[in-house]
Order: structure tokens, then C-alpha cells, then sequence
């Protein structure tokens, strides 16, 4: 298993279209795709024409998230009583290029996807905001690509009192929705390989 954050397992996802993009390539307007489809695209085309990534920067919130995460599978563990198995990148079972990184694995049927967002949308969380859409698809796409049938979201803020510090939803499977997205990144993986096909073939002149 190739443990996530290592050099390993960015290799392993270069150039593919992965679960917390999802939101990505099937955002729309009225006149057609959205221009985070193209940028989400120029990104995956840069990947697989250098095999590295262009975007290794990691903010101040990205650093707090990746700190703070093992707390919150800690915590969830202690509220559900249910050990949490390590992930990896799972390669989607049909579609080839595209895959999800759970932050973990629960049970025989389970995923865990963690957040530790700040603390406004915690509270928006906590006092009952609708869980975002780019969440929920990521989550279908991550039980698409593991076969799984359901996923407990959490969102963690240690800032907050300790009785208000968690919250957690559990996401079921959603073969209707996966149908869709599988159509959407089909569409986009074969409008990548016709960009990198053609670019390739300017380098050669």
C-alpha cells in the first residue's frame, strides 16, 4: 500500500482525475463547462506531458488540515468505537486515469473523509448548513472508485469548545449520482487525451 503525502503516491495520481475534483470538471454555466474545468484540465495536461506536478505549494490552511487530521480520526474513533484502516489511492475499478484518496477505511463497507475547515464554516456546519456539494461528490466518487456504500463525513475544529469541536454525517452510495459523474469524467479524460495528443505533436515540429 502506498501511503498517502509521499512521493509515491503524488506519482501514482499524476495526470489523473481524482475524487476532490470531481466539483471541478462537472461545473457548468449556462454556455457550457466552467472555466475550473479547463484550469483543472491545463493542470492534469502539464502532469502527464512532465510526470511531475507544477502545484506543490501548500498554504496555511492546507498545513492546518493536514496537522490536524489525525486528531480527528482519533476522535472519531473514540466516538464510534470502530477502528480506522489506512487508505491509499485506489485506481477507479473501469475508468481508467481517474481515482480517490479516502482518508480512511471503515469496517468492510465504510470510508472516513475528514475536514478541519475554519472555524466559520465549522459553525455553519455545526448549526446545520447543507454538507457542500464538492464534498458530497468527492465522497460518490470515492465509493465508486473503493466499492464501497457508505462514508461518514466529519469536520474537526479543536478551536471551538470541546462539546462543539466535531460534528459527523454519514454519506450513502448514490448509484444514480456516480452514473452521472463516471459520464463527466469519461467526457473529460477523453477531451484531455485529445489536448495532449495535440500538443504533443507541435513539439515535434
Amino acid at each position: 500500500m502506498i501511503e498517502q503525502g509521499t512521493h509515491e503516491w503524488f506519482e501514482a495520481r499524476y495526470g489523473n482525475a481524482t475524487a476532490s475534483r470531481i466539483v471541478d470538471i462537472m461545473a457548468k454555466t449556462k454556455s457550457g463547462y466552467s472555466a475550473s474545468r479547463d484550469n483543472y484540465m491545463a493542470q492534469l495536461i502539464c502532469e502527464r506531458m512532465t510526470g511531475s506536478s507544477g502545484n506543490d505549494f501548500t498554504s496555511a490552511a492546507m498545513q492546518w488540515g493536514i496537522d490536524t487530521e489525525p486528531h480527528a480520526r482519533s476522535e472519531y474513533e473514540a466516538r464510534t468505537g470502530v477502528l480506522v484502516g489506512k487508505a491509499s489511492y485506489y485506481p477507479h475499478p473501469t475508468i481508467d486515469r481517474s481515482g480517490a484518496s479516502p482518508d480512511g477505511m471503515v469496517g468492510e463497507d465504510g470510508l472516513l473523509e475528514i475536514k478541519c475547515p475554519n472555524t466559520a464554516t465549522h459553525i455553519k456546519t455545526l448549526l446545520g448548513s447543507k454538507l457542500d456539494r464538492k464534498y458530497y461528490l468527492q465522497m460518490q466518487w470515492q465509493m465508486a472508485c473503493t466499492e464501497r456504500v457508505w462514508c461518514d463525513f466529519v469536520s474537526f475544529d479543536p478551536r471551538m469548545p470541546e462539546e462543539l469541536q466535531y460534528y459527523s454525517e454519514r454519506v450513502e452510495r448514490n448509484d444514480e449520482l456516480i452514473e452521472e459523474i463516471s459520464v463527466e469524467v469519461q467526457t473529460f479524460l477523453i477531451d484531455l487525451d485529445a489536448k495532449v495528443s495535440e500538443l504533443n505533436k507541435l513539439r515535434v515540429k
